[in-house]
């Protein structure tokens, strides 16, 4: 952190589809409540024209460094983050990684940001691939899954190194003691499920976490977990059906009710006010959400489509994931397991 204090946060600021407008103005958002010092990571010259539309006082905690490439739609992460060594997500991985930044934002390719942050922050020792983490907001507000899309095939390991990342959110952020493991699966019974999933059975079953065996799909929002494993392409698919529900939700409602004006107004205004589902989209992406678990540095991920609200939301919790020294939890419960032998 710096020496004043504040977490320091490199932001993408070339990544996302209203990039860099929007990205801009969520950065001005978070810089107002004075505890982060932010690093706007792009073209000088786009960037400094943006800034110029927001008044900033001369201590303004908002500074802008250069990253003279961007990545282009349907460019291969992979190949952008070897050709484009100046691109703005690379650019600030390596911020974080030198130590001028405690953190990376973006909501550009969440692939690029990965290969990135893999490549320039290193993997945490027992953690093959970086998994991403996420709260279920209202309808289930002490249980997270992992993983919500980072890795599509999963190994075993894999999944008992997701486990372990599950439990140290739900220790840091839902100040849950002890949190209750299960693994994601068509059925109860140890037997159930695809090869890798009984194998990993076996694995957190073995593994000092407190595991309490499958759960399928009914209840996920029930609460008898407070960490659920799966693998990405199934954390994927339900969290953007889990956030979508509310909209599908009022407009069916609506439809109903199209005979009654009256009615339908005040179904919007309950799906709008109080209805959580409502409130999913923004809830899933504070607390912690969208953290990249795994990389040896704090790297949040926002969706490609946020706005600045969005954007301000995922520079605090990349702050909190910093102040709760997410990596170093994540560092010491893997190294009580190697020291059983259960890694």
């Amino acid at each position: 952190m710096a020496q004043n204090g504040r977490v320091r946060v490199a932001v993408d600021a070339m990544g996302g589809d209203y990039a860099p407008g929007e990205i801009v103005k969520g950065v001005v958002l978070a810089a107002r409540k004075g505890d982060v010092e932010l690093f706007l990571v792009g073209s000088t010259n786009i960037l400094e024209k943006e800034l110029a539309g927001y008044e900033l006082t001369n201590d303004s905690s908002i500074h802008v460094v250069e990253a003279s490439d961007v990545i282009k739609e349907n460019e291969s992460p992979v190949d952008v983050v070897r050709r484009k060594p100046n691109c703005s997500v690379v650019v600030a991985a390596k911020m974080v990684k030198s130590g001028e930044a405690d953190a990376l934002v973006s909501a550009g390719s969440s692939a690029a940001a990965a290969i990135s942050a893999i490549q320039y922050m290193g993997m945490v020792d027992g953690v093959y691939r970086p998994a991403i983490v996420g709260s279920m907001g209202s309808f289930a507000p002490n249980t997270v899954m992992v993983d919500l899309g980072a890795n599509v095939d999963c190994k075993p390991h894999q999944f008992l190194a997701f486990a372990i990342a599950g439990s140290v959110y739900a220790k840091k952020f839902l100040n849950i003691a002890d949190p209750k493991v299960a693994l994601l699966s068509t059925g109860n019974e140890e037997n159930k499920g695809s090869e890798a999933v009984r194998e990993t059975y076996s694995l957190l079953k073995n593994s000092g976490l407190n595991f309490i065996g499958n759960i399928e799909g009914n209840d996920i929002l029930s609460g008898k977990a407070n960490v659920i494993v799966c693998d990405g392409f199934v954390g994927n698919v339900l969290l953007k059906f889990y956030e979508s529900i509310a909209g599908y939700a009022k407009d069916w409602t609506v439809r109903k009710l199209k005979k009654c004006p009256p009615l339908g107004a005040l179904v919007k205004l309950l799906f709008n006010g109080l209805f959580p589902a409502t409130k999913i989209l923004s809830e899933t992406e504070k607390r912690g959400g969208g953290i990249l678990w795994g990389v040896n540095g704090v790297v949040r991920i926002a969706h490609g489509a946020s706005r600045a609200p969005q954007i301000a939301n995922a520079i605090e919790s990349a702050k909190e994931a910093v102040k709760a020294e997410v990596v170093e939890s994540l560092k010491l419960e893997l190294a009580k397991l190697n020291q059983g032998g259960k890694l």
